[in-house]
């Protein structure tokens, strides 16, 4: 009986807003305040797609910052890239980020995606995403912290 108590009296509990530091990019002035992401995991070894993962979660809650994840790019203003951009990935990455519509801005995600991190110089890797797409915000970290993500994705809704 405590908890529920507790839970009426306190109402939703999430992890305080981060401060964003990062400089909002010119083309995310266009977009209302709110940004439709599609995520595209472009040889990764999959540690930042789990802190993107909890970076939607109820801890950090990035939706309550006007961010929403979409599952078609043709949906999405903003395309998020983790890993090192492989060779069988780049036409797919390349066609993604063709299909979304203008305005349109990327994202890498990750210490890989901005420049191949620990994968440099394999034999299967292309690499980074600013090779293969046009990266308008790098969030740094192996992996980053979903309050860096989160703090990234604010910077382009304005919020």
């Amino acid at each position: 009986m405590g908890l529920s108590r507790t839970m009426r009296r306190v109402g939703r509990m999430a992890e305080p807003a981060p401060r964003t530091s990062a400089h909002r990019p010119p083309g995310a002035a266009g977009l209302g305040g709110s940004v439709q992401v599609r995520h595209v995991d472009a040889g990764s070894c999959n540690g930042c797609e789990i802190e993107i993962g909890q970076a939607f979660s109820p801890v950090y809650d990035a939706e309550r910052h006007g961010v929403r994840l979409v599952a078609s790019p043709r949906h999405a203003d903003v395309l998020t890239v983790t890993g090192p951009v492989t060779v069988n990935m780049a036409g797919a990455l390349r066609k993604t980020y063709d299909a979304m519509p203008e305005p349109r801005l990327v994202v890498a995600v990750g210490d890989c995606a901005r420049d191949c991190g620990l994968f440099a110089g394999g034999y299967g890797v292309l690499g980074p995403v600013s090779d293969v797409v046009p990266v308008d915000v790098q969030v740094s970290g192996c992996p980053p912290e979903p309050a860096a993500i989160v703090s990234a994705l604010r910077a382009l809704t304005g919020r």
